[in-house]
C-alpha cells in the first residue's frame, strides 16, 4: 500500500519501510512518532484512490529517525561584470528524517 502526502509544501509518495528527509518539523524528537493527516492518495496495486482535496479518514504514520539535520550547502553567487559587484552567500536547509511506518485507511 503507498500514499501521497503532503508536508513542508511538497508530495512525497510514501510506501512503509521507506526513510527520507522532509521539511523540518519543530515538535518532532528523535525516536518520537509523527502523523500526517494531509493524505492526498491512497492506493494499493491497480486500486488508487484520489482525495478532493484530501482522503477522508487516512492517515500515515512515521517514526523520527533524526530529529534535525542540515542538508548540504547551497552556494548563491550573483555578479555583475566590469561593475565590481559580487556577493556570495551560502544556505544550507534544516530536516527532519523519518521512516514510514504504516499508511491506515478507515
Amino acid at each position: 500500500m503507498h500514499a501521497v502526502i503532503r508536508t513542508g509544501g511538497k508530495q512525497y509518495r510514501v510506501q512503509p519501510g521507506d526513510e527520507f528527509n522532509i521539511e523540518k518539523i519543530a515538535d518532532a524528537e528523535q525516536g518520537g512518532t509523527i502523523t500526517f493527516d494531509e493524505v492526498l492518495a491512497v492506493g494499493s496495486g491497480d486500486d488508487l484512490v484520489v482525495g478532493k482535496p484530501l482522503v477522508d479518514g487516512a492517515t500515515v504514520t512515521a517514526d523520527v529517525v533524526v530529529a534535525e539535520g542540515k542538508d548540504r550547502k547551497i552556494i548563491i553567487f550573483k555578479k555583475k561584470r566590469r561593475k565590481k559587484y559580487r556577493r556570495k552567500q551560502g544556505h544550507r536547509q534544516p530536516f527532519t528524517r523519518i521512516k514510514i511506518k504504516e499508511v491506515n485507511v478507515d
